[in-house]
Parts: C-alpha cells; sequence; structure tokens
C-alpha cells in the first residue's frame, strides 16, 4: 500500500507545524541499518546492561530460561513494532499524529502528553546512568578525587552530570542527521568495547569464571509462584523495558524508506542483538563474582574494577555515547514531538526538546534515592504497565476497525465532519477503554494480591486496552472507501 501524495492542503494551525506534518518518501533516508543502530543504542545503554544481569541472578532461574525468555521477549518486541511502524512508513507522521486515529484529534494530545511524561522521566535515568561512564572517566583520569555527596553524586559526579544534560541537548539541536550520524558509529563500537571487556575479565578470572557461569545457569533459590511464573517474569519485565520505545516507534519508522527495511533493522537490532548481547552481559558478570567476591550489574562498577587506564577511558567514552545515542532517539525525541502536539502553533519541536531537557535535568537528579525505593524491575513495570492501553487501542483500531486505511486530511482537521473529530475532538470510547485496562495493568505491579501478574503487567494491559477499544468501536466506526491518502 503506497501513499506518494501526501500533501495537506489548509491544515488546522492548532494540529500542525512542519514537524507533525507528513515527511514525504523523497526526504526519508533511513535503512535497516539505522534502525539495527536504533535497538543496538537501547539495549547496549548502561539501563539496558544492569536490567539484563540483573534478570540472570534475581528469578533463581535456570540460565538458559532466562536467555531464552530475554530472547523471546525480542521476538515479541520485533513484532510490536512492525505493527506500531507501519502506520507512520505509510503515511509519514509521528506517533502524536497516529494516536488521532484512535483517540480523536483534541483526544490524542492525552495519550501523547502520557507518553511524552514517561520519555521525559526516561530521559532523566539515562541521563543520570551516561554520566556515570562519564565520571568514571574524570576519575580514573584524576585518581578518584570523591568528595562529599550530595543526593548520592559528588562533585564529579555532579559535573559529569550536568555535562551530559548540555551535551545532550547540544547534539539534539544540531538535528536528526547528527543524531543518526551519532548512532552509526556508537552502536558497532559498544560490542568492539564489550568483547574487549570479556576478553580482559576472562583472562583475570581464568577457569572460575566458566565454573561461575555454570553456578548462575543452574540457578538457585525460588520465585513465589514457581519457575513457569518467574519465566513470564523475566519475558514480561524485558518488553516493558522497550514500552517507551514500542508505543511510539512512529517517531522512527517514519524517517524509513520502506517497511520491508524496517522489518530487516527490526530482526537484526532486537531479537539478534539482545541475544549477544544478553551473553556478554552474563559472561562479564560472572567474572566480576570470581574476581571481586560480588557481582557487579553496572558496567561502569566493573570498567572501574578492572584497573586499566586505557581500557576504562575507552570503555567510559563508549558506554557514554550509546547512553546518550538512545537517549537523544527514544527518549528526546518523542516527548519533543509530544509536546510540540499540545500546542503546534507555539512549541517546535526543537522547542520542546528544551522543555524535556529542563524538567528531566531534576529526574535524574532524584534518580537514586527513587530507585532506591521502588527497585529497577518495579520501575520497569510500573510505567510499561501504564503505557500498554495505549499501544493495544491503537494497534487494534489500526488494524481491526479502520482496516489500514487513513484520510490523512482529517488528522489535521477541526471539521465536525472530519473522520477523526468523534465529539468535539474527543473519542470518550477510547479514553475510557485506556483508564479501564490501565487501572488493571497497573495494579499488578503494586497490588500484593496480583504479585505473579507483575511481568505480565505490559502484556495485560496491551491486550486489554485493545479488547476494550475493538468492543467500543466496532459498532461506531466504518471505514472510508477509496483512496486513504490526500
Amino acid at each position: 500500500m503506497e501513499h506518494s501524495d501526501l500533501s495537506l492542503k489548509d491544515p488546522h494551525p492548532s494540529l500542525h507545524n512542519k514537524d507533525l506534518a507528513p515527511l514525504p518518501r523523497q526526504k526519508r533516508l533511513w535503512g535497516w541499518f539505522e534502525i539495527f543502530n536504533v535497538w543496538s543504542n537501547d539495549i547496549q545503554s548502561l539501563f539496558g546492561y544492569t536490567l539484563a544481569a540483573t534478570l540472570f541472578i534475581s528469578y533463581g532461574l535456570n540460565g538458559w530460561a532466562v536467555f531464552a525468555g530475554i530472547l523471546l521477549a525480542g521476538f515479541i518486541v520485533m513484532g510490536l513494532v512492525n505493527l506500531s511502524g507501519k502506520p507512520s512508513v505509510l503515511y509519514g507522521v509521528p506517533y502524536p499524529v497516529i494516536a488521532r486515529i484512535s483517540m480523536g484529534v483534541k483526544g490524542a494530545k492525552f495519550p501523547a502528553l502520557v507518553r511524552g511524561i514517561v520519555a521525559i522521566f526516561w530521559y532523566g535515568v539515562q541521563t543520570y546512568f551516561a554520566s556515570t561512564a562519564l565520571a568514571l572517566l574524570f576519575n580514573a583520569l584524576l585518581d578518584h578525587p570523591g568528595g562529599a555527596l550530595f543526593l548520592g553524586l559528588d562533585w564529579v559526579g555532579w559535573l559529569s552530570y550536568v555535562l551530559v544534560c548540555v551535551m545532550q541537548l547540544g547534539i539534539f539541536l544540531m538535528g536528526m542527521k547528527w543524531i543518526t550520524r551519532f548512532l552509526n558509529w556508537a552502536g558497532p563500537l559498544v560490542y568492539l568495547v564489550m568483547f574487549a571487556l570479556l576478553a580482559v575479565i576472562w583472562y583475570k578470572a581464568g577457569d572460575g569464571l566458566l565454573d561461575k557461569v555454570g553456578e548462575i545457569f543452574a540457578g538457585k533459590g525460588t520465585y513465589e509462584g514457581g519457575p513457569l511464573m518467574a519465566f513470564g517474569a523475566v519475558v514480561g519485565t524485558m518488553v516493558a523495558y522497550f514500552a517507551a520505545v514500542v508505543i511510539n516507534y512512529g517517531d522512527f519508522s517514519r524517517f524509513v524508506k520502506d517497511e520491508r527495511s524496517m522489518r530487516i533493522g527490526n530482526f537484526m537490532g532486537l531479537p539478534v542483538s539482545l541475544a549477544i548481547f544478553s551473553f556478554l552481559a552474563l559472561f562479564i558478570t560472572a567474572g566480576t563474582a570470581v574476581l571481586f567476591g560480588e557481582t557487579l550489574t553496572n558496567p561502569t562498577d566493573i570498567v572501574d574494577r578492572v584497573d586499566s587506564l586505557v581500557l576504562t577511558v575507552i570503555a567510559a567514552l563508549t558506554f557514554f555515547a550509546a547512553t546518550v545515542g538512545i537517549n537523544l532517539v527514544a527518549n528526546f525525541i518523542p516527548p519533543a514531538f509530544d509536546l510540540a502536539n499540545l500546542k503546534p502553533e507555539l512549541i517546535s519541536a526543537k522547542m520542546g526538546g528544551i522543555l524535556t531537557a529542563v524538567i528531566a535535568f531534576f529526574i535524574g537528579a532524584l534518580w537514586l534515592p527513587l530507585i532506591s525505593a521502588i527497585g529497577i524491575t518495579g520501575f520497569v513495570d510500573t510505567l510499561g504497565a501504564l503505557l500498554a492501553p495505549l499501544y493495544g487501542i491503537m494497534i487494534v483500531d489500526f488494524y481491526l476497525i479502520r482496516k489500514q486505511r487513513v484520510v490523512v486530511a482529517d488528522l489535521f482537521s477541526l471539521e465536525e465532519s472530519g473522520t477523526y473529530y468523534f465529539q468535539n475532538g474527543w473519542n470518550k470510547r477510547a479514553m475510557a477503554a485506556f483508564f479501564l485496562a490501565a487501572v488493571f495493568s497497573v495494579a499488578t505491579v503494586w497490588v500484593p494480591a496480583l504479585a505473579n501478574l507483575a511481568g505480565y503487567g505490559w502484556l495485560i494491559g496491551a491486550l486489554l486496552g485493545g479488547t476494550f477499544q475493538y468492543l467500543a468501536m466496532r459498532a461506531q466506526i466504518v471505514p472510508k472507501q477509496g483512496s486513504a491518502s490526500v
């Protein structure tokens, strides 16, 4: 289904600016390699490594079971983003505009705002993690200066955090071409450093490394719901980690030349890249237990203990680059579009990015106290469960209700006769579907009686959101016939 003519005539200024308008195909320059690097940087970020390593040691499962769960999650996420990315490949618009199809031209501001808030939160968190890599570099060069702590950071930590905030904003303001170049060299370079780090640790640990890997793979301890529920928790938590990107994947797929390139990039960047990275994380983490007598799940802590200035400098810069790269793409660009969607005539994507950076600065500064209170898996599962119904609503509406047919002009129109005007611009049925589904999906994380379902929060929320949307809308919407483009 090709749509060569995506031009607009007299779009309403409260729904349109150049950042939200359909992107012509001749301006879409991404191939499979760019998509691959989006996922590689996401997986390779310091938070991604910490999460993967934590899953291997947290559930008492056989290591092969954990690895299978992570790999299954990769295939699930690949399928999910193939679905959520297609509308933007077809019509060249970002997620906030796609959301108008199911939520209404005004109602779409709500899911975009929710997604934007979550993205800003993630942005602050990933900024903190990127700053730890930069702090590692400074500490190595300055011979561990240390100092008094404020909110968990010494003066080097705070200097690193501020520098990362400024640098990320600077790269974003330089435009998408610079961000793409940044991703394309950061992704492959991280793998080289990971293999080098593994080689150093294996050399130092000797045969003890394989013994420790065997111990982790054997699994020990129990999970309250049993091994099957533990396996589901691994899969669910890993899917939830990608939830923020899954729902607004159209923000990236709109830059891809064609759907085939998107699918190839998703396959190489998700199950393939995730499998390689998880194995590296397992072996390196096992090596830390042998060398240092404790299991370290943060790469900056690992590199710091290896005691090699050259490796420390290279690894710090590389992990810094990877974390900054995915932060820009997954957590900066989406809220920039989301905020622009709130008031397109006043807020451009660049202005949205500046607002994102300011808000996220304070979120990242409070990351340590927050994560110590709720835990890393609880944090990931909660944000994923909140976003999940929005994904289900979007997918069911586009594929089952609309049959992939979209009247692009009506996405930018406030005419009452417009396809997506609903009730004064809001689809109240879709809003009800979201709230009903979100109450239950978030409850799976925090209500003790539903504790065994915590890892399934995202999947349950998406399924419920989609089901409620279908039941509410199937008798209300008849897809328009004829051309779906303008």
